[in-house]
């Protein structure tokens, strides 16, 4: 196996440690999310080094193939530089380039945005540095390929979706369909009247044009009576707040 992909899987494996072990990444990323309009040349991430020692970043995007390597992986974008290193309480700019591939015009597009921090080589000269556990730790984080005149606004896109309870059994399942151009995250959404609640809080995403259908805890009043609130993240990484109604109810 390759160092890379040691090192790849080895990130890939921390998600289910960090609890444990309370590792955390010392280089941040400036934002949640990345939107890169399709009408400017660039875009630019920053990168900030919070922790005590030198950080070494590779970064790449990719399209959805999280375990594989940067090598095996083809995307419309460049990002340089794809190797630094940053000293402590500095920071590194990335610019991010696409490199005109085509993609579709009429609604937005999704990626990833990668950056692997390699920790430095532990020392061998006591005891507590040959002891010490090291990881490499990936941050992963979703870029929007916006075109140039698309119909609307992403930050009016979540009032724009449609809403419906299925019933499932004894699971009650709220379905969303996208009609925008636009992606639209959640925090979380919740159904629910007159004191009774069901709620989806694991995040999720609808592409414009789908539908997509999640679970939900609880049960809630039946769709005549409920209604939906909803927790959308908008280009900023904040929430945006919002209700709707539920369309007739479906099993």
């Amino acid at each position: 196996m390759s160092t890379f992909r040691a090192l790849l899987h080895a990130s890939l494996a921390i998600t289910g440690l960090v609890a444990g072990l309370n590792a955390n990444a010392s280089v941040v990323i400036s934002g949640t999310r990345v939107v890169y309009n399709g009408a400017d040349h660039e875009t630019t991430v920053k990168l900030t080094n919070k922790g005590e020692m030198p950080a070494l970043t590779q970064v790449w995007i990719d399209k959805g193939e999280a375990e594989d390597a940067p090598t095996n992986i083809q995307v419309p974008f460049t990002v340089t530089p794809p190797v630094a290193r940053i000293d402590p309480d500095k920071a590194q700019t990335l610019r991010v380039l696409y490199t005109g591939e085509p993609l579709p015009k009429d609604k937005e597009s999704v990626f990833w945005l990668n950056v692997l921090e390699i920790p430095p080589k532990a020392g061998e000269s006591d005891e507590a540095s040959r002891n010490y556990l090291q990881f490499a730790i990936r941050s992963r984080i979703k870029l929007f390929f916006r075109p140039a005149g698309l119909e609307g606004s992403a930050m009016d896109a979540p009032s724009k979706l449609s809403w419906r309870l299925v019933q499932d059994g004894t699971t009650q399942i709220i379905e969303i369909r996208d009609p925008t151009p636009f992606y639209v995250s959640f925090a979380s959404v919740d159904v629910g009247a007159g004191g009774k609640h069901a709620t989806f809080d694991e995040g999720g995403m609808v592409a414009p044009g789908e539908t997509v259908r999640f679970k939900l805890k609880g049960t809630s009043a039946p769709a005549a009576e409920a209604k939906v609130h909803y927790r959308a993240i908008n280009d900023f990484g904040g929430i945006t707040e919002g209700d709707a109604s539920l369309s007739s109810a479906a099993r």
